[in-house]
């Protein structure tokens, strides 16, 4: 494979810049840019030491820096690297990877570190792809999980499903294949509890998929409720800051505002949408179509009342349009003299919970309500594997053949055709952690990476 080189930090200003070398020639390409002030050559650097000097090119000095040296086997890729720390100026740092390229190196791809450290068998595909999730992780349950994948948890689980099924497809193959030896018969009950067993293996990790999702890629959620109820409010108090326009004039929001806040550890992409009513001005109008169809297409929504008014009729339609969502209900203006309590919502099977944006009381019992109802409260944040679409589909697929392995044995069907269910199963568990998958599933995989990682 070629040598190539990426900058590993991000593309902006700050103390300092990586610029990465990895492949046959990675040595070679650094010494012939890189002077150590030492004056030892850079083909003379042990693996795991670091030299101060300076990147020369054209016969001009480009920057003090710092190079980095790993001898192969025993690096990121599996490949001799070179790593340049210079000064994290944008123009400094690009100029070091022009000197790179002009050297011989050739500019890395998405995620083309990773990948050769997969093929060099540093990582499994698994192990691989939570590098990213590392990357990505916007809280501590999402770092916790991703940590645990790229530490190899995910795989384990998976292998030790794999290599049980293995088994029974040896003794299976054996017993059909050499039908004349004295070798003991497959019994049905056994293989049975067996298939079950592993079918138990991958709804555990298939359930917890929408956990981890949740906690990875953040939640879709509407504030909805009529005009002036305090939605707007309730945004910024979530948020931290004033992000909506907040007035005691009804109707003041005729957009969706849309902004993502934390709460607790999870992510809320939220829309701060128009109060749901009639209304004869087109603009405002226009906003509350829009408002409708975040309703309808929002993972969550945040229903929000009045607590110092009755309920009107606007309110009493809104809670019909919500009753088959994932909503929780908040009674806003608690500061106030209330009129409404939660028994008054207590037909309609949600969570409710009282605040004041106002006076900022009332965000841990929604923090709470929120958690409860995504089924989030009870996570094992030691434990818990989340795996992505890819993964997802692979386990799916796994489970519905073993699935028919099952069935077939029910319908009294040959050994011949549970065998053939049984290793479809393990050719995707096998596709899913790298041991079986083709060039394009590879490539996919890390297509999705950022150039530098």
């Amino acid at each position: 494979m070629s040598t190539i080189c990426a900058i590993s930090t991000p593309n902006a200003v700050g103390g300092i810049s990586v610029i990465r070398i990895s492949g046959e020639d990675a040595i070679n390409i650094a010494e012939k840019i890189f002077v150590p002030l030492s004056k030892r050559l850079v083909s003379q650097m042990r693996g795991y030491t670091c030299a101060y000097g300076k990147v020369v090119f054209d016969g001009k000095t480009v920057d003090d820096a710092i190079l980095t040296v790993f001898l192969a086997p025993n690096s990121y890729t599996g490949e001799n690297v070179a790593e340049i720390s210079c000064h994290g100026g944008i123009f400094v740092t690009k100029e070091v990877l022009r000197a790179c390229i002009a050297s011989g190196a050739e500019p890395a791809g998405p995620g083309e570190f990773t990948k050769r450290a997969f093929l060099n068998g540093k990582l499994s595909l698994t192990q691989a792809e939570a590098v990213m999730d590392v990357i990505s992780a916007e809280g501590k349950q999402a770092l916790n999980s991703a940590n645990l994948a790229h530490e190899g948890m995910l795989f384990k689980k998976i292998k030790s499903t794999t290599d049980e099924l293995v088994i029974i497809l040896a003794e299976l193959a054996a017993w059909v294949d050499y039908p004349e030896e004295d070798l003991p018969s497959v019994e049905n009950e056994a293989l049975k509890l067996s298939l079950n067993t592993a079918v138990s293996q991958l709804n555990q990790i298939l359930s917890d998929y929408d956990s981890g999702l949740i906690f990875r890629e953040g939640v879709d959620t509407a504030i909805v409720g009529r005009a002036n109820v305090g939605k707007s409010s309730l945004m910024n108090m979530l948020l931290g800051f004033d992000r909506s326009i907040v007035t005691d004039i009804a109707g003041t929001t005729r957009d969706v505002i849309e902004e993502s806040a934390r709460l607790g550890e999870v992510v809320l992409k939220l829309s701060d949408t128009a109060g749901i009513r009639q209304t004869d001005d087109l603009v405002e109008s226009m906003g509350v179509d829009l408002a409708r169809k975040k309703l309808e297409n929002a993972r969550l929504i945040i229903a929000v009342f009045d607590a110092s008014e009755d309920l009107t009729a606007e309110d009493k339609k809104l809670l019909e349009k919500i009753n088959d969502k994932q909503c929780v209900i908040v009674l806003n203006k608690t500061d106030l003299e209330t009129k409404i309590s939660p028994e008054d919502f207590k037909d309609y099977r949600k969570s409710v919970v009282s605040i004041s944006a106002k006076e900022q009381k009332g965000k841990k019992d929604l923090e709470d309500a929120v958690f409860s109802l995504l089924k989030l409260d009870n996570l094992n944040s030691d434990t818990t594997i989340f795996a992505n679409e890819r993964q997802k589909n692979c386990v799916e697929k796994a489970k519905n053949n073993l699935e028919l392995a099952l069935n077939a044995l029910s319908l009294g069907e040959t050994l011949d055709a549970v065998t053939v269910t049984i290793s479809k199963a393990c050719d995707y568990l096998l596709e899913l952690t790298g041991e079986k998958a083709t060039e394009a599933v590879i490539d996919q995989v890390f297509h999705n990476f950022c150039v530098g990682k």
